[in-house]
């Protein structure tokens, strides 16, 4: 039985705010699934099991960038996340991956996902999708946040990755 079986569900409003971590990282591998795994090993995540999320950010939540220790979690816990992940394995292609977004604190907001040859094409990817979702809700669009990360393949198979961490969860807890 690991420590995080009785773990609590995410923290409610009264409490501490759920803090997302947005990490990212880049990897190369003799495969791109090996290419992949050295991705998320490099962003502090390599050591979980992957669950990911629809991209809506909850009321209250607080949203960090740039941390790549490992997450705070035993080994083979569930972690709950949004991602982004692009792949190159042709010599002198490019792999970008990317993850945007917007929030409004207590009224909570939106992530979207995307990946391309290059960084302008996704940074214009998650524009428009943070635009399009806005006006389909009919609420002001906030800030756009981006975290971008690419990789060029010289020789072996590479991969960028973009995570926005949630929570991880034992295996014993209660879905």
């Amino acid at each position: 039985m690991s420590p995080h079986d009785d773990a609590p569900p995410a923290p409610s409003r009264e409490g501490a705010p759920l803090v997302i971590s947005v990490r990212s990282a880049t990897g190369t591998g003799q495969t791109p699934l090996s290419a992949f795994d050295d991705a998320l090993h490099a962003a502090g995540v390599g050591d979980l099991n992957l669950i990911p999320l629809s991209s809506v950010v909850p009321p209250s939540a607080e949203i960090r960038r740039g941390d790549h220790s490992p997450f705070a979690a035993t080994h083979g816990d569930r972690l709950y996340c949004v991602l982004s992940v692009a792949h190159a394995e042709l010599r002198g292609a490019s792999a970008w991956a990317g993850i945007g977004w917007t929030h409004a604190g207590a009224e909570g907001g939106y992530f979207v996902e995307h990946h391309g040859g290059s960084k302008e094409s996704v940074e214009e990817l998650i524009r428009l999708t943070l635009t399009d979702m806005a006006k389909r809700r009919g609420i002001p669009l906030e800030e756009i946040h981006q975290e971008i990360v690419g990789v060029h393949c010289d020789d072996l198979p590479v991969c960028a990755v973009v995570v926005a961490a949630y929570e991880a969860r034992g295996w014993g807890a209660a879905w």
